[in-house]
């Protein structure tokens, strides 16, 4: 695809195609409806990706984005601040979230341990995990992460740095098939795997 009849169309083709899941294909069929459309649309596409960009903060206590400091699920007070769920990112928070079985907090770690793309635990958000452990307001953390190696991994490290803390510690039941995501996930199963939780240390004896 080099017979772009236009160097603006070519840019914004290719800088579509950065996106993940875009195509150059796909990038010119965006392009091209942009086109058709009147300047206000692409203006205003323009304008709330850069709004966004700039714009979004992070919250302070579970790291979720937020239009603010502290995101609208810390801030409410009817969510169990006992009740910290563990997940990768924002998008597992959303799956969660869509299933109505959970009430409690999140705490989202940024990644998982995954040696072979350079992360370790040093690039993840654990630090402030064990502080909020050895908050007296926190009972539980419950585990969910994905079901690979990687998500195994991190899980143990998490088990490890938060076992002496005085909050129980368990896992999604494995309803999740293994190398599913969150995000991919129905909500029926999701919620069960929430509900059907397992203290982490059975599993260590099984």
């Amino acid at each position: 695809m080099n017979n772009f009849p236009s160097k603006l169309v070519e840019k914004a083709v290719g800088e579509l195609s950065k996106l993940p899941g875009i195509g150059k294909k796909t990038a010119l069929r965006l392009a091209l409806h942009l086109l058709k459309k009147e300047a206000d649309v692409a203006e205003s596409l323009g304008t709330t990706l850069i709004d966004m960009r700039n714009k979004i903060e992070f919250c302070d206590t579970c790291h979720n984005i937020s239009d603010s400091n502290i995101c609208h699920i810390c801030a409410n007070p009817y969510r169990d601040k006992s009740l910290v769920c563990v997940i990768e990112d924002v998008r597992d928070m959303i799956a969660i979230e869509n299933t109505n079985q959970f009430t409690g907090v999140y705490h989202i770690l940024g990644g998982i341990i995954s040696p072979i793309d350079g992360i370790g635990p040093e690039d993840l958000n654990i630090d402030s995990l064990i502080e909020k452990a050895n908050n007296s307001d926190t009972k539980e953390i419950i585990l969910a992460l994905r079901t690979t190696i990687e998500g195994d991994t991190t899980n143990f490290y998490l088990y490890n740095k938060l076992k002496n803390c005085k909050v129980s510690v368990s896992v999604i039941a494995r309803g999740i098939a293994i190398g599913d995501e969150l995000e991919y996930a129905d909500e029926i199963t999701l919620g069960r795997s929430l509900v059907n939780r397992t203290p982490y240390d059975v599993l260590l004896t099984d």
